[in-house]
């Protein structure tokens, strides 16, 4: 893709497109505000760049029937999904429509080399499917802070070797396409929006809580980043103070209380304990725990793993009241690996924030789990670079 909007105009058009589909110019023209004769030309330059194609006779309106445009069907956009213990590639059309995913287990702690070989590994495996000649731009989440103009993290507690490290001129060289970089959770708040649970609402709270635990924040349709890129980082406030260590360097943050590896470990001492007879003997048969483990045990009825995850629920409910009182969204999305302890979770949850928030900003607010799963974070990376390649250059 060489191409780009030459202004705004043409930028709304693109994203109008991709949001809704083919469309009719004279239903694009009642979206945009335009003059007939300028939405003529506006598109027609469009159509002069290979960006968007003529799809076919629209639906009679009285009077002319006019063609229907489309995004071209040959743009492919890459969005990558990095987690501490696994990473999402999937392929995605210009409509921002999963054509191929593939997903695979991956430690983030072995760093930027060799999880970057693993992703062009699982990019090129996807592109000899036939899914994709190449790509045209791709959007990566990473799980820690990233400086947003530069696309780079920073000082990310849960990556090692990853400071500083130039993830967007190093994919971008090696993939042959402009690339974008994000924090994972703002990616899943972006594919949530595009395609899941938050696609009627402006302004809304995105929590993930996997190995880390981070909070997508949209305003106005938009994700809000802060001034330097770590707004959101809501897994490093303390709700214990003097508590126990975190992995940031500081005691008492919610991450070092409810994440997968603090869920985790706290499994584990109950299985040592014996307060758990579930936990213990998957413990046996393991030689270890994860949140997956401690969802089959609650589900099993465990009175030791559902109080794990109350626990848990509790704290991060104590959190989000905070932020529903000082943001005030129309929506809470909760998603990440630990959603698979379910409604305990989202009872937990909930109790906190409509006993603590006050009414006037609970009163109508949904809490919910996200729809899409493994995927939002996919969709939200070719939403991301979508994003940047559907402005004027």
């Amino acid at each position: 893709m060489t191409a780009r909007p030459a202004n705004a105009h043409q930028a709304r058009l693109l994203r109008l497109l991709r949001d809704g589909g083919p469309n009719s110019r004279a239903q694009l023209g009642d979206q945009v505000d335009l003059s007939r004769s300028k939405l003529a030309v506006e598109v027609d330059r469009l159509l002069d760049t290979g960006l968007v194609v003529a799809d076919g006779l629209a639906a009679s309106r009285g009077g002319r029937r006019s063609h229907n445009i489309r995004l071209a069907p040959a743009l492919r956009f890459l969005g990558v999904d990095i987690g501490a213990t696994s990473v999402d590639v999937a392929v995605t059309n210009a409509e921002l429509e999963v054509l191929g995913h593939i997903n695979q287990p991956m430690d983030v702690r072995e760093g930027p080399v060799a999880v970057f070989e693993q992703v062009l590994a699982m990019a090129a495996k996807l592109r000899a499917s036939g899914l994709a000649e190449g790509f045209d731009g791709a959007g990566i989440g990473v799980p820690g802070p990233v400086r947003f103009p530069e696309g780079v993290p920073v000082a990310p507690p849960i990556m090692p070797g990853w400071d500083g490290f130039p993830v967007r001129e190093a994919l971008s060289q090696d993939l042959g396409c402009p690339v974008m970089v994000d924090n994972d959770v703002n990616l899943m708040a972006m594919g949530e929006q595009h395609a899941g649970v938050a696609r009627s609402v402006a302004d809304f709270l995105c929590v993930k809580i996997g190995t880390g635990i981070g909070c997508g924040i949209v305003v106005g349709g938009e994700v809000y980043r802060g001034t330097t890129g770590s707004a959101g980082d809501i897994g490093h406030i303390q709700v214990e103070p003097d508590g126990r260590p975190c992995a940031c360097g500081n005691k008492g943050c919610l991450e070092a209380y409810f994440s997968g590896a603090a869920l985790a470990r706290d499994a584990e001492d109950a299985a040592h304990q014996g307060s758990s007879p579930e936990l213990c003997t998957r413990f046996e048969n393991s030689g270890a725990l994860t949140a997956v483990d401690v969802a089959a045990a609650a589900a099993a009825g465990d009175a030791t793993a559902l109080d794990l995850i109350r626990a848990g629920g509790n704290r991060t409910g104590q959190v989000i009241a905070g932020l529903v009182s000082f943001f005030n969204p129309g929506l809470v999305v909760i998603g990440g690996g630990v959603t698979g302890l379910g409604h305990t979770l989202l009872a937990a949850i909930r109790t906190q924030v409509y006993r603590q928030s006050l009414p006037l900003a609970t009163g109508n607010l949904p809490i919910v789990l996200g729809e899409l799963g493994p995927t939002a974070g996919v969709i939200g990376g070719a939403r991301l670079i979508s994003d940047h390649l559907f402005s004027p250059a």
